[in-house]
């Protein structure tokens, strides 16, 4: 058996390289991402900008420390500054030095439903975005293309909305309770069952928050001894229940299967540090849809892979379950891949849904969670009125309310992002991401630019999300565009126009190459044509 082992693992090299070769064999259809790199100029510039804001940012925190310059941040009692400092660190230097700069384009209150359009509170500051004050004016009608409101269903008419109001009327709106005790209504359980049919899986459980579905249940499923390997690019969830574990964590570059590769050999060859036994479990952590980037998960490869090393495989598809597949059953329905191949499988309810919380489904484990995870053990139930959002939404997208609707969507969506996408590289913006990805991240850079941005579009009656450090690398400042099916071509054509606009007047087009053929195909309807369950 020894001899067999060592055999095998010097096959691994061949095998690595064999695999290389075949994996156009693994997807059905063209799988296109880009990532452009940066201009030289632009990050130069950048450096530059960061370094002339972080100069002046020191010499504002030495007058604050005189107090030639009024401090508004809360800091210690001068009785306390012998205790180690509140804020020491660059990303407090960043919050209250260069984000409070820019920080009126964050946390804007909405007075309406986050559909595909929304009605926006203004404010004012006159303390330089330390504090504001309403205004009393309302900002009416302007185009949402930051919520994630992929298939539409965050609206306050419908069928959704008049059968959670129905279910109010007969349950309320709260619990009270945790599952294990009183709060475990019939309505969860046709949740989750309906969640079940809908991935194609055993079953499926629900929690009531969709960070705590992963913070909470990944120390359920591994601990010491086990092997985590996660992609760099994983959401702050997947990161935080990863650490809460007590596994050994290890990152692989984002959607490189070389690295991946190379840490399964590495983990397999030399077991656990210092003792070098067999780990007792490991398990590869990824996202369908990575929120930042708008790149999709290699998950054919990734399964190879898993298979190959007997690995366990935890898919987070918050972003990609509704928003990908002719089905809208997310990432593994995009690749036309078997649902049992994902060993467990998570997801939200907080963006196709638009509802709250979020779920894990699988095989053999859910019974396992009921009572070893702290999210289920620990945590009130779901609101009623949730819970029917959820049913009634997923039952649309399934087709099982009698109507077409749901598919619709689902198509509408898909010729949404296809054709936004096609229209920005045309206009001369890096985009990031793959083509069939509603998450369509654009490259701002320039820190000066994330703020202008964001003012100058909700000038014109935009509303986006402009993103920059920490949740993203400090020279990659972006804006992002989430598209839904309830865009219409009028309101897409409108803020590709303002896009432009704004674009030549802050000098956003940084591509060096406008109109690529290869990325700019047209949407295909083969695609996404009706697929018998």
């Amino acid at each position: 058996e020894c001899t067999d082992f060592h055999q095998h693992i010097q096959l691994l090299p061949y095998l690595a390289v064999k695999s290389s070769l075949c994996v156009t064999r693994l997807y059905s259809r063209p799988f296109i991402e880009s990532f452009e790199e940066t201009p030289m100029l632009v990050a130069v510039l950048t450096y530059m900008g960061y370094g002339i804001l972080t100069i002046f940012g020191y010499l504002r925190d030495f007058l604050r420390h005189w107090k030639i310059e009024r401090c508004h941040i809360a800091r210690e009692r001068e009785v306390q500054k012998d205790f180690v400092p509140l804020y020491q660190d660059f990303e407090n230097f960043y919050t209250r030095n260069l984000y409070m700069r820019i920080r009126d384009n964050w946390n804007r209150p909405i007075c309406s439903v986050p559909g595909a359009k929304m009605d926006l509170m203004e404010r004012a500051s006159h303390d330089y975005n330390w504090t504001f004050e309403y205004t009393g004016r309302v900002v009416q009608d302007v185009i949402n293309l930051g919520s994630y409101n992929y298939l539409g269903f965050a609206e306050n008419t419908g069928p959704c909305a008049d059968s959670a109001a129905e279910v109010t009327m007969k349950y309320g709106v709260g619990v009270a309770s945790t599952r294990q005790e009183t709060g475990n209504l019939d309505r969860h359980e046709e949740m989750e069952k309906l969640v079940a049919k809908f991935l194609g899986v055993e079953s499926a459980m629900a929690f009531g928050m969709g960070f705590a579905t992963n913070s909470m249940n990944i120390p359920a499923l591994a601990g010491k001894g086990c092997l985590i390997l996660s992609d760099e690019l994983n959401h702050a969830s997947l990161v935080l229940g990863a650490r809460l574990s007590g596994s050994i964590i290890r990152v692989f570059k984002h959607n490189n299967m070389q690295s991946l590769e190379k840490l399964l050999r590495e983990a397999i060859v030399h077991g656990q540090p210092r003792t070098h036994r067999p780990w007792k479990k490991i398990l590869i952590v990824v996202e369908g849809i990575y929120s930042m980037e708008g790149s999709i998960v290699h998950l054919p490869e990734v399964i190879a892979l898993k298979k190959h090393y007997r690995a366990y495989l935890y898919l987070d598809e918050a972003h990609s379950i509704g928003a990908l597949g002719p089905r809208g059953r997310g990432v593994v329905d995009y690749f036309g891949l078997d649902p049992c191949d994902v060993d467990v499988m998570m997801g939200t309810f907080t963006k196709s849904f638009g509802a709250a919380g979020g779920y894990i489904a699988g095989k053999r484990l859910i019974e396992y969670l009921r009572s070893h995870s702290h999210s289920a053990v620990y945590a009130t139930s779901m609101s009623p009125p949730v819970v029917e959002q959820i049913i009634t939404s997923m039952k649309c997208i399934m087709g099982e309310d009698g109507t077409a609707i749901g598919r619709e969507r689902v198509r509408q969506l898909a010729e949404n992002t296809v054709y936004f996408r096609k229209r920005l590289r045309e206009m001369g913006f890096i985009i990031y991401g793959n083509n069939d990805s509603p998450v369509i991240p654009m490259m701002l850079y320039m820190p000066a630019k994330i703020g202008a941005f964001g003012r100058e579009m909700l000038k014109r009656n935009i509303g986006v999300v402009v993103v920059g450090f920490p949740a993203t690398p400090i020279i990659e400042s972006r804006a992002r565009f989430c598209i839904s099916a309830a865009h219409t071509k009028d309101m897409l054509n409108r803020a590709l126009s303002v896009i432009s606009e704004v674009g030549d007047l802050l000098q956003l087009k940084y591509s060096r190459h406008r109109i690529q053929p290869s990325l700019a195909r047209p949407f295909d309807d083969n695609v996404y044509e009706d697929i018998d369950d």
